[in-house]
């Protein structure tokens, strides 16, 4: 419903139950429940800030969740499609790891770096890398036909590749991203460092 909000940064509140900022445009404050990272980084009051949303109906309230980057709300809408993952869990996740390294666990199944988040057991961490492995290959099958220019990928890349079609991104910032990303990196590159750059390029 809500992609993003830009409005002034009134004010940020925290407490047991989360990190917060408050949001005001058009004469309307608008509160997200944000990650400890984004807390942190939150520019001075009164400043313009753009948060990137995800509005959340259950049956006995409706919130929403911010990020301060497109990528991360991504990700976090891609964690809440797994059963058992709800928003709480979700920011954690986020939180507790970088978003390169977190795509990076699951596409190499390390569950053993997922437990290292708070409330996140083996059997959670599995649950996750399965699901979302399934999620994320049925992405790159459905991209498969649409490689533009770029056509000599290794599997490395093709993994980063079906990450990030799976992330929203449109198949030519895709490839353009990993073009540049072969040109920076070494030949035998992982498909987490390829993802790590080439989120490093879409970000900018």
């Amino acid at each position: 419903m809500y992609d993003y909000i830009r409005g002034k940064f009134t004010y940020k509140t925290s407490d047991s139950k989360g990190f917060y900022v408050t949001v005001e445009t058009c004469g309307v404050g608008y509160l997200f429940e944000i990650t400890e990272r984004d807390f942190e980084a939150l520019p001075e009051e009164s400043k313009d800030l753009t948060i990137y949303s995800v509005l959340l109906h259950r049956e006995d309230k409706m919130s929403l969740c911010g990020f301060l980057k497109r990528e991360e709300r991504d990700v976090f809408n891609v964690l809440t499609s797994v059963s058992g993952v709800g928003s709480k869990m979700a920011l954690t996740l986020l939180n507790s790891f970088n978003l390169a390294d977190l795509i990076g666990f699951v596409i190499d199944g390390n569950y053993k770096e997922l437990t290292k988040a708070k409330g996140v057991g083996p059997k959670l961490a599995q649950k996750i890398i399965l699901e979302l492995k399934d999620k994320l290959n049925s992405y790159k099958g459905q991209s498969s036909a649409n490689k533009s220019s770029v056509s000599a990928f290794t599997q490395e890349y093709e993994d980063a590749r079906g990450v990030l079609i799976s992330l929203g991104y449109a198949n030519e910032e895709v490839n353009s991203a990993l073009i540049r990303t072969m040109d920076a990196l070494p030949s035998k590159s992982s498909a987490e460092e390829i993802l790590k750059k080439s989120l490093q390029l879409l970000s900018i």
